[in-house]
């Protein structure tokens, strides 16, 4: 079978936002998702947020994500991130997934995203792709291809970054859409320990 064709902007476009969160480091929370207590700092944590095939190899890129304990209730809880609850690599690529195959079968979906040069194992789909991450994910086409908001608004910032220095982290929650904030709808206190 012959792998989809993928125009090169667009996997430049998303290939470049990923990247460009390399070594990014997540430090901010206001109080405990669980009962809105005072933090304290307590560590930080390195997280994969994506591996990318490139000429070379692969290339893994990883952020830093700082862990606070409740002064209240003594829960452990991690800063504000790009990244859903309950997964294990980041928001943008789980949108791009998801978008992709509400209008294709998983399988072609997880093979355009293979394409794009973003590694992921099958069985990775398959345990995302009956779940609900987000109650809507806002898609623009770009190129003939249905990608995510989130995966654009990153790939500006990129750009900006790149003329004016490195970009702030709260940038890349907003653009993400606040992933990580969708843990203290459900949480109970077990959530966190």
């Amino acid at each position: 079978m012959r792998p989809p064709r993928i125009p090169t902007i667009v996997s430049d476009l998303i290939l470049t936002a990923l990247s460009s969160l390399d070594g990014m480091e997540f430090s901010a929370m206001s109080s405990c998702p669980a009962c809105g207590g005072m933090l304290q700092g307590h560590d930080s944590k390195k997280k994969q947020f994506a591996v990318l095939r490139e000429l070379t190899g692969e290339r893994v890129i990883t952020v830093r994500v700082k862990r606070f304990r409740c002064r209240d209730c003594g829960i452990l809880c991690y800063a504000d991130e790009p990244f859903y609850p309950d997964t294990r690599m980041g928001s943008p690529i789980i949108d791009l997934f998801l978008s992709l195959s509400a209008i294709m079968p998983p399988s072609r979906a997880a093979r355009v995203v293979d394409a794009m040069g973003i590694v992921v194992h099958r069985t990775t789909w398959r345990n995302y792709s009956g779940r609900s991450f987000a109650a809507e994910i806002p898609v623009m086409d770009i190129f003939g291809m249905r990608l995510p908001v989130c995966v654009v608004r990153l790939s500006e910032i990129a750009v900006r970054s790149g003329e004016s220095g490195p970009a702030h982290p709260a940038d890349i929650i907003a653009a993400c859409g606040y992933p990580s904030r969708n843990r203290a709808a459900n949480a109970s206190m077990s959530d966190y320990r």
